[in-house]
């Protein structure tokens, strides 16, 4: 695959990243464009390493030596073929995905990887700029109706695969407008509004049907954890990502779907946020990072004129160290926050693999992406012990203090080092530590389904939950994940509720639920 000596001729490369000082003052994606001459040495780069370890770490099974051979060659449109083969939605990954596959790649072994996520990036792009990404309109109807829950990247991919089969399917959407974590959660900065709208036209142009501002399933009491916003910013924001500031939006009850639609697809994600239960938490300026996210969000779209939260001239404390914790530090930095601390209760990861962590497994290395780049300091080791407030409940600083990662027979704890109390003063508190499972209010709550332990929707090796007809994919089922589990889930999904309703399918199927890749 590639050139048979690429990989000795040509040193990994990346496309540059816009000057610092340019891209905080603006909302443009960061990377500058790559040249077509570039992507086809990157692509030589790809080895002729006979077991593609890459393909089991992508959960999509992306033929990747495949089209890096295509693009080294130059044969881009083949090149599109095989990625749209098993991946509907290449430049979301392209842009999104932390890239396992890389991380599998046989040539990181003794030298950097192969660049297999701009690669696909580069055939993405070149896909729509060449008018090769068109409709597939199926050639005839099935009669058969499907409705799926939430606009995420599973419920897209699942919706497209089942119109693409000759269903009716319509995708209920609670917040203004489709894409979920896509449009509301991901910063401008990495992916551009303008690449989730053109790949929607894509879908309304094969007949799905997007039904935005409708929230599916009545509300019943449960025991779930409930996070609150003592702001009062927005009533029920903290319940869900799609709840903040969606005006008049239409409940519609599961069982009403059900009596409507033949089949019923969950992808609604995992959308309660893990919350931090200290002294201080109802002080003003503590805020969830979704909320802090969307609400950016919505004034880059033009819904809000300004930010109610905003880290204008303030001193930021985000708390999580991840994906979500960088995506609000790189939203601070061009709201002009005036400094940023990002806190991490687990240790700073080592530079390179440790003896517990060989290849090709998901290297657990430390990362910098460019929002750290762009300023801020970053503390690992840290817990948050209380929130002080001024005289008027405003948050004034966070005591935190140094821990120790304990393992105590497979139970993992926090112990906290005596003496290394530390007052970091703030004006603004962003909780970014993840999410802890589907809501259990709503559809969930009306229709009864099971659960499995960690709180996800429980589902059978078809994806098919304990009340029949009713599927469910994504985050929903798995828990917090990566977008390329998102679409692979939603994909086999799709392929499972065809065979339902017709007896078999035509559409490929890759996953099972739970199985799991070396990442």
């Amino acid at each position: 695959m590639g050139k048979v000596t690429g990989f000795l001729e040509y040193p990994r490369r990346l496309p540059e990243r816009r000057p610092v000082k340019v891209r905080v003052r603006d909302w443009r994606e960061v990377y500058e464009q790559f040249g077509e001459d570039e992507a086809r040495s990157q692509g030589a780069r790809c080895m002729d390493c006979g077991i593609p370890f890459c393909h089991d770490a992508c959960p999509l099974g992306n033929l990747i030596p495949e089209w890096n051979h295509l693009v080294y060659r130059g044969d881009w449109f083949n090149a599109v073929e095989r990625l749209h083969a098993t991946n509907n939605f290449p430049e979301f990954t392209g842009r999104l995905c932390p890239a396992p596959c890389e991380g599998a790649c046989v040539l990181g072994i003794n030298a950097d990887p192969v660049t297999i996520e701009r690669i696909e990036l580069e055939i993405a792009e070149r896909a729509f700029a060449e008018g090769w990404v068109s409709p597939q309109v199926p050639g005839e109807r099935t009669g058969k109706s499907i409705a799926v829950v939430g606009s995420g990247p599973a419920g897209l991919a699942c919706a497209q695969q089942l119109a693409r089969a000759g269903h009716r399917v319509v995708v209920f959407e609670r917040a203004e407008k489709p894409g979920g974590l896509l449009r509301y959660g991901i910063p401008e900065f990495k992916m551009e509004k303008a690449v989730l709208d053109r790949r929607l036209r894509q879908l309304r142009a094969e007949g799905v049907e997007l039904r935005c501002s409708t929230s599916v399933g009545i509300l019943r009491e449960t025991n779930e954890p409930v996070a609150t916003d003592p702001q009062g910013i927005e009533p029920g924001m903290s319940r869900g990502l799609g709840s903040a500031c969606a005006p008049d939006v239409e409940v519609v009850s599961g069982e009403a779907l059900l009596a409507e639609f033949d089949a019923l697809v969950l992808s609604g994600g995992a959308t309660l946020p893990r919350d931090l239960a200290v002294p201080g938490r109802e002080l003003r300026g503590i805020h969830l990072a979704m909320d802090y996210l969307k609400l950016s969000n919505l004034v880059r779209e033009g819904v809000l004129e300004v930010c109610p939260i905003s880290a204008e001239g303030k001193r930021v404390v985000i708390i999580g160290g991840g994906d979500t914790g960088a995506d609000c530090l790189g939203t601070a930095h061009r709201q002009g926050a005036l400094s940023v601390h990002q806190l991490e209760i687990m240790a700073r990861p080592p530079e390179m693999r440790s003896a517990d962590n060989p290849w090709p497994t998901w290297p657990l290395i430390f990362r910098t992406s460019f929002a750290h780049e762009e300023g801020g300091e970053r503390l690992y080791g840290v817990t948050t012990n209380e929130f002080v407030g001024d005289s008027s409940d405003n948050v004034r600083a966070l005591r935190c203090q140094q821990v120790e990662m304990m393992d105590q027979g497979g139970s993992v704890r926090f112990e906290p080092v005596p003496g290394s109390e530390l007052e970091l003063q703030c004006d603004l508190v962003l909780l970014a530590m993840g999410f802890v499972g589907a809501e259990r209010r709503g559809i969930v709550g009306e229709l009864g389904l099971g659960l499995d332990l960690r709180g996800n929707v429980a589902c059978d090796s078809s994806w098919q939950t304990s009340c029949e007809g009713v599927f469910v994919c994504g985050d929903m089922a798995r828990g917090q994940s990566l977008i390329v589990w998102a679409i692979a889930e939603g994909r086999s999904c799709a392929t499972s509720v065809d065979r339902w309703l017709v007896g078999e399918s035509a559409l490929p199927a890759s996953l099972v639920p739970g199985q799991l890749a070396l990442c």
